[in-house]
């Protein structure tokens, strides 16, 4: 089943925002189960997004699972495309019967985007009070109690105080414009006191991060807060960049607004932003920011693999694998990360690396190397067959000899014996791959043709479902294609059988036996097609990225541009000091929350080098600076991987140092740079991780022994120290024995 049991219990009621009025009603929530968009095609044009499984789990059943344990009693479900397929399974996954958690459907058959959707709720009269606004691709573990408390207590001081937005800080890379989530550029403006949102602008078309504001918004806010999600951007205050959850907290007035303004389609590039610029209504948005707690949305396929990767590391608790259980089948969680359910045949010679999932009943064949992988049900894998990074659902039949990297398998696919996807492929349902063929990278496979003209992200996805096999129908076939059902993952077959009918033949795309249409690529989708992926992004485009952004920065900026470091210098009393120690501690942050991004994701030392170079030049900093925060984050996880002892410490630091020694040493090209990270060290044991005092000497003479430092650089920061203070000498006389080593051999050498 779906949908969890639970044991019985009183209701949970939400106070209107009159305090002294007895009427309580239920926290109600809206769940939009259709994207309104286009960009998980082709798969969507057979099952709907929120079905689509992930880490084998329906989308929607994470959304759902949050709402009701953030003491939601009311949820209206706003099916649109594939609506009976969702429908059905809200029904047959039990969660449509829950006691004490009301799940209502609400159909259309004719809304094209979420105004829509909002406009026809609105009619329904069915929303009482304040409501969770919420699409169902969305997975979440934040507590709404605050976010709810502070809704209404502002709703109480301002009636026109209609949304609440929930915002989150970001970790992304700067030189190619987008969050982890493979989401637009997105550019907030707040009020630090008031938490007013007063800006909100998403670029789209990947321009250099600026923004052109009126002298009369800033004459209107002296203090406000911009954040970018890309970088730090101060404005008498310190801003982190943010990430917009898409979970928004409604009074009832917000449908109403949708049925007043009819040209309001786009949750935020309409209605937020409609708001934003309205100076006669006067209504506010306010944002709600969390810290500890995750919430994020799936727009894409990068975003898809991101969540993924969050989910199976555990980020999501307790949206976790081994927690949401599926169907009948328990998943368990062994070591490094790694789930298994019941019924796995697997060969003795076959390996499953850390951070994968195996779904129930699967079959693994000898030498078979799986990792970094979500694997789903019933799947019959092969001998000598490789799977990295990839998401394989369910009755997938693998032959021998395959090769899969960074790619998603829809249901029932067939690869026959050494076929290759590369990166980036997505094959969707019922796809056959014939023999030793090679499907190109960023290939999009399906049995349904692709559709004739391109459509806006805003058309219906089942609008078509129909029309991608009547496009090419005769006139004297125009009667019965009409009466063509939406597709389904269970009807693929009897489609196919239809278009056999209708004589619709396959071209050769797929090798010999190969059964399906490879998609060919849109015009300007060749920018989109590695931003949005499931695979890695490719060294060359964040090279390419890093190039456009050194030449940026070597032009000239005037008042309208933002500097290097993002900063806005209005007039101030901070001092440019402080200013400096902020941007230094966002850098460091920045830098460590990368290096144990490439740690748990396993992400190669080039790319990771690549990464730390994209922040130094979006917060304009020395090859120094890289070396020290790259050092830092190194030694705080080796501090912060478990140990029973000195020793133990040790071995995790050689450990670290040996595993991400070519990280560390891009950046000690030269004697000041390597002098930068023994100081660093010093600091470390002094402040942020004593435990190394001990262990000083040993570790600076292993990175010696390693090449990571010089013999000049340990002499010469010997040096510096000759006429400091004994204070900020400990650490030199602890180290004399290998200084005075060092200088004997030196002499030898001589």
């Amino acid at each position: 089943m779906g949908a969890p049991k639970k044991s019985g219990g009183g209701g949970r009621v939400s106070v209107t925002e009159d305090s002294d009025e007895l009427v309580r009603v239920p926290l109600q929530a809206i769940l939009l189960a259709d994207s309104f968009n286009t960009k998980f095609r082709p798969i969507t044009l057979e099952c709907p997004k929120v079905l689509l499984p992930l880490v084998n789990v329906p989308m929607i059943n994470y959304t759902l699972t949050w709402l009701e344990s953030a003491g939601v009693e009311d949820v209206f479900v706003f099916c649109c495309a594939h609506s009976k397929q969702v429908i059905d399974y809200l029904d047959k996954s039990g969660w449509l019967s829950q006691p004490n958690f009301s799940v209502t459907t609400i159909e259309s058959h004719n809304s094209v985007s979420a105004g829509d959707a909002l406009r026809l709720i609105y009619e329904r009269n069915v929303i009482h009070g304040d409501f969770v606004l919420i699409s169902g691709d969305t997975v979440s573990n934040m507590s709404l109690t605050q976010a709810l408390a502070e809704h209404k207590e502002r709703k109480k001081k301002d009636s026109n105080a209609v949304m609440t937005m929930v915002i989150k800080r970001s970790k992304t890379n700067p030189a190619i414009h987008q969050s982890r989530l493979g989401t637009d550029e997105l550019f907030m403006a707040i009020n630090p006191d008031t938490k007013q949102l007063l800006y909100y602008e998403e670029r789209t078309d990947l321009s250099k991060g600026i923004m052109h504001l009126d002298k009369s918004f800033l004459a209107d806010n002296p203090s406000l807060t911009l954040h970018h999600d890309k970088q730090v951007n101060y404005i008498l205050s310190e801003g982190i960049g943010l990430l917009d959850c898409y979970i928004d907290i409604c009074s009832p007035e917000v449908l109403s607004l949708f049925t007043d303004n009819f040209d309001y389609q786009h949750l935020r590039r309409h209605f937020v932003k409609g708001l934003l610029v309205d100076d006669i209504m006067g209504y506010k948005i306010f944002v709600h920011e969390i810290h500890s707690n995750y919430a994020s949305r799936i727009d894409n396929f990068r975003s898809y693999d991101t969540v993924s990767r969050d989910i199976i590391h555990r980020w999501t608790y307790p949206m976790v694998p081994d927690v949401m259980n599926y169907g009948n089948t328990a998943t368990k969680l062994e070591r490094q990360g790694m789930y298994r359910a019941s019924e796995i045949s697997q060969s003795q010679t076959a390996v499953i690396g850390p951070f994968t999932v195996l779904g129930f009943g699967t079959k693994i064949g000898n030498n078979t190397i799986i990792s970094d992988s979500v694997i789903g049900k019933g799947c019959k894998i092969g001998s000598n067959v490789q799977i990295k990074g990839c998401y394989i659902w369910d009755h997938v039949t693998i032959e021998d000899g395959c090769k899969l990297n960074h790619a998603i398998v829809c249901n029932e696919v067939t690869l026959k014996s050494g076929a290759v996807l590369e990166p980036g492929v997505i094959l969707s349902f019922k796809v056959v791959v014939g023999p030793e063929f090679v499907v190109p990278p960023y290939s999009y496979v399906s049995l349904l043709q692709q559709p004739v003209e391109e459509d806006s992200d805003e058309e219906l996805e089942y609008a078509d479902s129909t029309s991608v096999i009547t496009s090419k129908v005769d006139k004297s076939d125009e009667e019965d294609a009409s009466e063509v059902p939406e597709a389904r993952i269970s009807s693929v077959s009897e489609d196919m059988e239809f278009i056999v009918s209708l004589h619709v033949l396959f071209i050769d795309q797929l090798g010999m036996g190969g059964v399906g249409y490879i998609w060919q690529k849109c015009e300007g989708s060749q920018e989109e097609e590695w931003r949005h992926s499931v695979a890695p992004i490719p060294a060359d485009k964040i090279s390419e990225a890093m190039k456009t952004m050194e030449d940026d920065l070597e032009l000239t900026h005037d008042g309208s541009i933002l500097p290097p470091s993002g900063e806005l210098i209005p007039d101030s009393n901070d001092s440019d000091e402080d200013n400096e120690d902020s941007r230094d501690d966002f850098f460091e942050r920045e830098v460590e929350a990368t290096f144990l991004r490439a740690v748990n994701e396993n992400i190669q030392e080039d790319h990771l080098i690549l990464e730390v170079n994209s922040l130094k030049l979006s917060c304009n900093k020395l090859t120094a600076d890289c070396a020290g925060a790259v050092f830092y984050a190194m030694m705080k996880y080796a501090v912060d991987t478990p140990h029973s002892s000195l020793d133990g410490l040790m071995q995790n630091v050689k450990a670290v140092l040996s595993k991400w020694k070519k990280a560390l040493t891009s950046y000690l090209t030269d004697i000041d740079e390597q002098i930068e990270i023994i100081l660093k060290f010093e600091e470390i044991c002094l402040e942020s991780a004593k435990e190394f005092a001990p262990l000083f000497t040993k570790i600076l003479h292993y990175m010696y022994k390693e090449d990571i430092i010089e013999e000049d650089a340990i002499l010469s920061w010997e040096d510096e120290k000759r006429d400091a203070d004994e204070a900020d000498k400990v650490f030199v006389n602890k180290a004399q024995d290998l200084i005075q080593w060092l200088k004997v051999a030196e002499e030898e050498d001589e």
